[in-house]
């Protein structure tokens, strides 16, 4: 077992359990996952993107993107509109309620990466930043979801 312990793939796995779990506690009261934070945040950023493009930009598969858009919606964070040069697109847009929301639980989003990175200290935490960086660019395309980033204007 221990040579398991020892592998990058399940110490990446149980790093995400481990942001997952402070994510769910740290946000318990605002009823929001990490995949929503992402999906609203990116909404906030990007004028106009449909659920294709928004999968994209969080790196999120496509097929369960939908469910993800109707629980928003559903706690009327975002309103889906057809797009006035295709109805067949729905445009995403944060409404008032989901910009609120944004507002009240960044210090709370931000005591998750704090606590997440807390085992590390200075040059540590900025290494370890920079080389997860790179091993996800590098291995980007490798996944059913790649990020697909778009400039913050949106375009």
């Amino acid at each position: 077992m221990k040579t398991l312990y020892a592998m990058p793939g399940h110490l990446i796995r149980r790093a995400h359990q481990i942001s997952t779990a402070i994510f769910a506690e740290e946000c318990a009261a605002y009823d929001l996952t990490a995949i929503q934070y992402a999906a609203l945040s990116a909404i906030r950023s990007h004028a106009d993107l449909d659920a294709t493009r928004l999968s994209g930009v969080i790196a999120f598969d496509r097929t369960t993107i939908g469910g993800v858009l109707d629980r928003l919606e559903a706690k009327s964070w975002i309103k889906r509109e057809p797009s006035p040069t295709d109805r067949r697109i729905k445009l995403i847009r944060l409404t008032p309620d989901g910009g609120k929301l944004l507002e009240e639980v960044a210090t709370a989003v931000a005591r998750v990466q704090e606590r997440l990175l807390e085992p590390l200290e200075g040059e540590d935490r900025a290494t370890f930043l920079r080389l997860l960086e790179r091993l996800t660019d590098v291995h980007n395309d490798l996944t059913s979801a790649p990020l697909q980033a778009l400039s913050e204007a949106g375009s």
